[in-house]
């Protein structure tokens, strides 16, 4: 019996091993927190199914430290083999996207593309002697302790790190930071089959990739929208049309819809921006705007405060996340789409609420002081007025004698207190 066990044991491992698949993921954005997430459940499921490998195909600028961080241990802990594959030509595996091509256990590049790049820069790009040297000594010591155990040319991959060398896929393979050149994935299948590679722990790996399925594997519905509202552009649109939301619900409260998407709203530019490096004095920039469309509808300024609140907006948009990658930072064209219109919306609504309530009160019973009225009886110091078409107790405190005009000074519960109208007479010089 326990033969038989063992024989059907051997067997599903056999038929796991036989018919393992390739786990395909693709990265074609900057690196973040979303990013290291959706590869390090990748990898687990690839772990978990015995997938014979997981091929990453990349195309990324760059991205944070943490996160590429984050990157590089998932990949050099999966239990299944990691391939990583810059493409499509045209494409880039720079700066954050060289450190992960290099973690690989198979590093390869289609024909056109380029990798390296890979010096440290500060968020905010300006730092001391002592931290340039701390920050780039650290990247250092991380490619070499990558690249040596991948067995590739650790004095190259360093110079990427210390110069911001860069270099292109045939640089790239004669020079030994990658292993493979191929224009699709079936050529690099097809070079890989058979071959044999050292893993990080040392152990030799041999794939075999001939008519291999391909299994992708993409993100959830929450990482693509989190990936989406990540965009800094998206979180910065999403945070100024939450705060003109809110003014409006100021500015009419009972509405609810303008109060509910800008509590929405700002509360998913928040979240995205808290996965994000931000400066809080972009933060304060962008409250300081608002504060000055608010004054531009207090003081006539002429439009001088409007101009310096959209001026404030646009610069608190494009230092509001602080990165040295353009691709992680809002762009002028989405800074000034937003300040300009979002400037003179909220200008105009704030003026129409400031003067509503500098408004005489027309309605109630504020809204009868000043009107003018007949004394139908004499007012002596009491009697009866007529106002509106309807019939009033009055109190003068000066006598009024029926029919002359009165002018209403006070509502005091359904008694009127009023005043006679002085009556100027002309003069004939």
């Amino acid at each position: 019996m326990s033969r038989c066990f063992a024989a059907l044991f051997l067997f599903s491992l056999l038929a796991t091993l036989c018919f393992a698949d390739v786990l395909k993921i693709a990265i074609n954005d900057a690196i973040q927190p979303v990013t290291a997430e959706f590869i390090g459940r990748a990898l687990d499921r690839a772990a978990a199914n015995h997938d014979q490998a997981v091929l990453i195909e990349i195309n990324t600028p760059g991205g944070l430290v943490d996160s590429t961080r984050e990157i590089i241990e998932k990949i050099v802990a999966s239990p299944v083999p990691v391939i990583i594959y810059v493409t499509p030509s045209g494409s880039r595996a720079a700066s954050a996207g060289f450190f992960i091509l290099e973690s690989a256990d198979v590093a390869a590049m289609a024909p056109g593309t380029n990798t390296g790049a890979a010096h440290p820069v500060l968020l905010g790009g300006k730092m001391d002697d002592v931290m340039k040297q701390k920050m780039e000594n650290d990247a250092a010591a991380l490619m070499r302790s990558v690249v040596a155990k991948r067995g590739r040319n650790v004095e190259l991959a360093e110079s990427a790190v210390r110069e911001s060398k860069s270099f292109t896929d045939q640089e790239a393979l004669d020079k030994k930071l990658i292993e493979y050149i191929a224009p699709d994935v079936q050529d690099l299948f097809r070079q890989l089959n058979g071959k044999s590679f050292k893993r990080f722990n040392g152990t030799k790996v041999t794939l075999k990739l001939d008519d291999q399925p391909v299994r992708d594997y993409r993100m959830t519905l929450k990482q693509r929208i989190l990936s989406y509202i990540m965009d800094p552009n998206i979180a910065f649109i999403l945070l100024a049309i939450g705060a003109m939301a809110l003014y409006a619900e100021f500015n009419h409260p009972g509405a609810v819809i303008p109060g509910t998407v800008g509590v929405v709203f700002i509360l998913l530019a928040a979240f995205a921006l808290n996965l994000l490096p931000v400066r809080f004095a972009a933060i304060a920039m962008i409250i300081g705007a608002f504060a000055l469309f608010a004054a531009e509808a207090k003081f006539a300024s002429h439009g001088v405060l409007t101009t310096g609140g959209i001026a404030l907006l646009t610069m608190g948009g494009l230092f509001l996340v602080d990165t040295p990658i353009p691709e992680m930072r809002v762009r002028l064209a989405t800074a000034l789409a937003v300040s300009i219109p979002l400037g003179i919306i909220t200008a105009f609504l704030m003026s129409i609420a400031v003067r509503a309530r500098r408004n005489k009160v027309v309605t109630g019973a504020e809204g009868l002081i000043g009107q003018i009225g007949i004394a139908k009886t004499a007012l002596a110091p009491a009697g009866k007025v007529a106002l509106h078409g309807e019939f009033w107790d009055a109190i003068s405190a000066v006598p009024v004698p029926a029919g002359e005009q009165i002018v209403v000074r006070q509502v005091d519960g359904l008694t009127l207190r009023v005043d006679p109208v002085a009556v100027t007479r002309p003069v004939i010089a």
